[in-house]
């Protein structure tokens, strides 16, 4: 990653992911309405089987998307076709929605609860992606959003506060700046080993990435 500030120094880059930066720490930026990133979750799932922390960064990918969503048409073709041979693999269920709704809400949220009470994001984070691609809910309404927190044990009162007042979107920009700086220009992205990994890229082919970056002795 360049150094372009002082967020791009280590102790910048930790104060926004609100852990210690080392060699096996793995940066992924991701967007709740993201097939990609919905799969990617398996990705992310390889690094930490070998010992890696992933953190996920909130990256909106169609902030042209109006408040309200807008309708999308049906989903074919090859590519669809392999995403749904993954999620299926996975055990995810994808159910896609027949509208895509402005994610930056969700967003907000999510990353408020990664910095403010991280034991609950995962959680959190994992039941808004099923939400819009298994259940067809509108994460895009925050009493959706509310409800997925509710169940995750956070205080919906303060994450409220937080996106009412404006704070929430705030950490949205500064994980967004983080990407653009490293070289995110879509998602899912990872940074690890000091590069890039973009898009939903195979599964041998993550699994080597972390051979690769594995420290010396580990397997």
């Amino acid at each position: 990653m360049n150094d372009q500030g002082p967020s791009q120094t280590s102790g910048g880059i930790a104060a926004i992911i609100g852990q210690p930066v080392d060699p096996q720490t793995v940066l992924h930026w991701y967007d709740f309405i993201c097939p990609f990133c919905y799969i990617g979750q398996t990705r992310d799932a390889i690094f930490e089987d070998h010992g890696f922390a992933v953190v996920d960064l909130a990256f909106e990918i169609h902030p042209e998307i109006p408040i309200g969503g807008k309708l999308v048409g049906p989903r074919s073709g090859e590519m669809y076709e392999r995403l749904q041979k993954e999620a299926d693999e996975a055990g995810l269920r994808l159910n896609w929605p027949e509208r895509l709704p402005n994610s930056r809400l969700a967003l907000a949220a999510a990353e408020w609860v990664r910095r403010n009470q991280p034991n609950a994001f995962r959680e959190f984070s994992k039941s808004l992606f099923a939400a819009h691609f298994a259940e067809r809910k509108d994460i895009g309404s925050q009493d959706v959003v509310s409800e997925r927190a509710r169940r995750a044990g956070v205080s919906v009162d303060d994450m409220s506060q937080a996106l009412d007042d404006q704070t929430a979107y705030l950490l949205v920009n500064e994980t967004e700046m983080l990407g653009r700086r490293a070289g995110v220009h879509g998602t899912p992205a990872w940074l690890v080993g000091g590069r890039i990994v973009p898009g939903l890229l195979p599964r041998n082919t993550f699994v080597q990435i972390v051979e690769e970056n594995l420290p010396v002795g580990k397997c």
